[in-house]
């Protein structure tokens, strides 16, 4: 058996994804409490047990707010990097804050979490301080890059290994160009140090296709300035002018805010 993948959720509302095999698992951000992850969990036959380790990506309040309650009260160990960590001691939505749970790490130094070879890599955000992750298992390479404001060599070196990657496609720019949102906001969301656009998912991800790409998710997507279906049918267009054809040549799957996915086998 290999991997199993699962979002919980992901949207500016609270973010948080399962990674696992058939005996222990891990979580990828905590944005939704406890209760929450344990039904999801449940739903999907997973016991919550088996979590036995969450990553963080950075330390904004739709990330991280109920990491302390599942690392102090769960006893779940939090790994992340000294920045990150401290950046989520300062965070006043984070009540439960971080000790005996804390793990660091550092980008790109490699370290295993039982068969799970896990590597922190930097993306460009406004966060204290911002990562994704490249995990390896056998021969699944799965990565994740959420709240992303530009794509960066770095980024493009750890992404272009995997086989299963979950990106951002966080806004269709006429929607937030259009939008309610003040200026100030608008400017925050499309700056290199903001999040990614459908066009620049879709851009990305035709730069580092290959037959080795077995799945695409699209995450983080906005519930003011996208919707999933824009954002697949954005991504899917783009790549057919590449001659990529998704759902076909690979899977391509908009995750949804609020509501939990079924298990993705990896």
């Amino acid at each position: 058996m290999g991997l199993q993948f699962l979002s919980l959720s992901s949207g500016s509302s609270g973010n948080c994804y399962y990674l696992g095999t058939e005996t222990y698992g891990i979580l990828i951000d905590a944005g939704i409490g406890p209760r929450t992850i344990k039904k999801y969990l449940k739903d999907n036959g997973i016991p919550f047990e088996r979590i036995i380790a969450l990553l963080i990506t950075h330390d904004h309040t739709d990330h991280i707010k109920y990491a302390g309650v599942l690392g102090e009260k769960y006893g779940i160990p939090v790994y992340s990097t000294r920045r990150i960590h401290d950046g989520m001691s300062r965070n006043y939505s984070m009540t439960e804050k971080i000790y005996s749970a804390r793990r660091e790490i550092s980008k790109e130094v490699t370290f295993e979490i039982r068969d799970l070879k896990i590597t922190a890599f930097e993306v460009s955000h406004d966060g204290s301080d911002n990562v994704g992750y490249k995990i390896e298992f056998n021969d699944v390479k799965f990565g994740i890059a959420t709240d992303v404001g530009v794509i960066t060599d770095i980024v493009t070196r750890h992404l272009s290994e995997v086989n299963h990657l979950v990106i951002e496609a966080n806004y269709d720019f006429e929607m937030l160009q259009n939008g309610k949102y003040p200026i100030h906001l608008k400017n925050r969301i499309h700056c290199e140090t903001g999040h990614l656009s459908n066009m620049d998912a879709a851009l990305f991800v035709s730069s580092i296709f290959d037959l080795h790409l077995k799945a695409v998710y699209l995450c983080h997507i906005s519930k003011d300035n996208n919707h999933p279906e824009l954002a697949y049918k954005t991504v899917e267009m783009k790549l057919a002018d590449f001659g990529i054809r998704a759902g076909v040549d690979f899977e391509l799957i908009s995750l949804k805010r609020n509501v939990p996915t079924g298990i993705f086998e990896l």
